[in-house]
């Protein structure tokens, strides 16, 4: 039986109109000048509403080459909903309002017998956005291609399980038919973020929190999931996907392509001049083959 998980953040995070949708989505991915590259095996890409983040976000989704990709893992990070692992939907269908994207529900039942993912129900699913906000730049991109999706809600996973989630998914790297899209917002910065973490050699805030995260863009760049952990440590940064990306890096790490990361936007929903300010900070990236 079908079961829809709708798109609860149309008409609010971003319009819930078709056409106007499918036009903003279009003009984000040409403006980017990007070419489409068949060695693009991943993104991480920002989950805010499109009025901050869309632009950002296409840079990463323009680079996606369709063609051979048959099934894409989400992996985003949970905001309302606690679990220590990582859980898997139990939708059969994500709905956006330019298209459909069926759950790949027998892969669902594959991960499932690995023991070590638990589910989450249909009211957790809708209403978490961090995988939301990419369905449809995924169903722009794959317009016309047979596709389906793995949702899997990463939540405040160990560093431990972490490197175990990673191991166990890191197999599914090595298809090429498989794509990988990381949901992460980066540096949340201000009182009402509880962040406020500032060195003024770099000069202002907005200055300080961009050499905050160039920082850590640069580590996940040299895949290694451990100094990634470090960075965390040392300066807490507010990155909410830091568990997907970090399984990400270590489902790298153990797979046996060779993927790099790059970083190729870089934004600010507003620049902080005072520590009354608050700003969120946006990172895209692809994840390309090494040939």
């Amino acid at each position: 039986m079908e079961k829809v998980r709708q798109p609860t953040h149309a008409g609010s995070w971003y319009t819930d109109n078709p056409t106007k949708l499918s036009s903003d989505l279009e003009e984000w991915l040409s403006a980017t000048g990007l070419t489409k590259s068949p060695a693009v095996r991943g993104v991480i890409a920002p989950h805010a509403g499109y009025s901050y983040s869309g632009r950002a976000a296409a840079y990463a989704f323009a680079n996606i080459d369709p063609t051979n990709i048959s099934r894409i893992f989400l992996l985003g990070p949970s905001h309302h909903f606690y679990t220590p692992k990582c859980a898997l939907s139990t939708a059969t269908v994500y709905k956006t309002p330019i298209g459909n994207l069926p759950v790949d529900v027998e892969m669902i039942k594959e991960i499932r017998a690995m023991g070590k993912f638990g589910m989450m129900d249909l009211r957790v699913d809708e209403a978490e956005h961090s995988m939301e906000m990419h369905l449809p730049y995924l169903a722009k991109v794959f317009e016309g291609h047979n596709v389906k999706v793995v949702p899997i809600l990463v939540g405040a996973v160990s560093a431990e399980n972490e490197a175990m989630y990673g191991e166990l998914l890191a197999k599914y790297v090595d298809d090429p038919k498989n794509f990988f899209s990381v949901s992460s917002d980066f540096c949340h910065w201000g009182s009402r973020f509880n962040y406020m973490h500032y060195d003024n050699t770099h000069g202002a805030i907005h200055k300080s929190i961009e050499a905050l995260d160039k920082k850590g863009m640069d580590i996940i760049e040299t895949g290694d999931p451990d100094a990634f952990k470090k960075y965390l440590l040392e300066f807490e940064n507010t990155i909410c996907g830091r568990h997907p990306i970090s399984i990400f890096l270590h489902m790298l790490k153990h797979s046996s392509s060779k993927i790099k990361i790059n970083f190729l936007k870089y934004e600010q929903s507003s620049q902080c001049q005072t520590m009354r300010d608050s700003s969120v900070s946006y990172a895209s990236a692809a994840a390309k083959l090494e040939t």
